[in-house]
């Protein structure tokens, strides 16, 4: 009897999307590290100003698959002269279904640079320190809140548009 009912139970349920998300792949796109004058720099202490640049691509490249690009720029200047600069731009390929249209831009957004995120920071420290310089650990990032910045300003912008 249970059998009967959980089987009537199972046809009546409507089917409910799958959602799916895999992460199929991680991997440096591209990596460029520069060291104009050298890790000899004469100076009296290592005390380098730092200027860090970072942003997030995304790109449908088949069904349900996209690649998802964390790039992030490192400079290291001592006086006026650069140290080094250090680029990577790490991806990773996602299989993304069943998710509604601002769910599936929070995870682009966010989720996916999250994943990326460790990824990139030990390349670039990796970069540096091959480089001959003192590792740099890159410091941790929200990107939920980075996202949640950057759709309020994209509001802000097509209300701008819509009163213009």
């Amino acid at each position: 009897m249970s059998d009967e009912i959980s089987t009537e139970v199972a046809q009546a349920a409507p089917e409910a999307p799958q959602n799916d998300l895999t992460l199929q792949n991680i991997y440096i796109k591209d990596a460029s590290f520069e060291a104009p004058n050298g890790p000899n720099l004469q100076v009296a202490e290592w005390n380098p100003q730092f200027g860090m640049n970072m942003n997030t691509s995304a790109t449908l490249v088949a069904e349900n698959a996209h690649e998802v690009v964390l790039s992030v720029t490192l400079e290291a200047k001592v006086g006026d002269k650069v140290a080094y600069l250090a680029e990577v731009k790490q991806a990773g390929l996602f299989i993304i279904r069943g998710f509604e249209v601002e769910d599936l831009r929070r995870i682009l957004g966010s989720f996916c640079p999250n994943t990326l995120f460790p990824y990139v920071r030990a390349s670039i420290s990796d970069l540096v320190a091959k480089g001959g310089f003192p590792p740099f650990l890159l410091p941790p990032v929200n990107f939920d809140q980075l996202f949640a910045q950057s759709m309020e300003a994209a509001a802000r912008q097509a209300q701008q548009g819509t009163v213009n």
